[in-house]
């Protein structure tokens, strides 16, 4: 018979998204970068994926319950991913392309309703245009697009497929 302990692994995934959102604190507070609309909704995309993998943590599912975890997963990951996307996108735009600035995130939500807030962000914005940190390369959006799209698939592997067999003792 086939058991699953899927609590190890989605630990491990709470984990990254934790180690992820920490690092983005520490260039924010300590290599004074300011996030733009963009960046705080893929910090608030990967705290998503992170809260599930919590969930699926603290319960740790059996049979489709694991599934289920894996779906909410891959959507919060999917959507991590758009958001990630659509910010490399601004930022290769052509500098005469590039939307204008336009006002803050904090002044976004006191002034308008949340719908309007979200279309808003997504448009993007010339401070989302600023590539202001790069890695081998890449810029912070790219690293996290790849990171979520891993979440994902590490998260609806886990929760789908991971099964391992009980130990035989003789």
């Amino acid at each position: 018979m086939l058991t699953t302990n899927r609590r190890l692994p989605n630990a491990l995934g709470l984990l990254i998204c934790l180690g992820l959102l920490a690092y983005a604190y520490y260039a924010q507070a300590q290599l004074h970068l300011e996030p733009c609309p963009l960046c705080i909704f893929q910090r608030v995309g990967v705290a998503a994926i992170g809260a599930v993998f919590l969930l699926a943590t603290l319960h740790n599912p059996k049979g489709w319950g694991g599934r289920v975890y894996g779906v909410l997963i891959v959507f919060a990951a999917a959507a991590t991913l758009v958001v990630a996307a659509r910010h490399v996108w601004i930022q290769h735009l052509p500098a005469d392309q590039v939307p204008t600035c336009g006002a803050s995130l904090n002044y976004l939500l006191e002034i308008f309703p949340l719908t309007e807030v979200v279309r808003t962000v997504l448009t993007g914005s010339g401070e989302c245009a600023k590539i202001t940190w790069t890695f081998l390369g890449l810029s912070m959006p790219t690293w996290v697009g790849l990171a979520a799209l891993g979440l994902g698939l590490y998260g609806a592997y886990i929760n789908f497929r991971m099964t391992h067999r009980p130990r035989v003792r003789f």
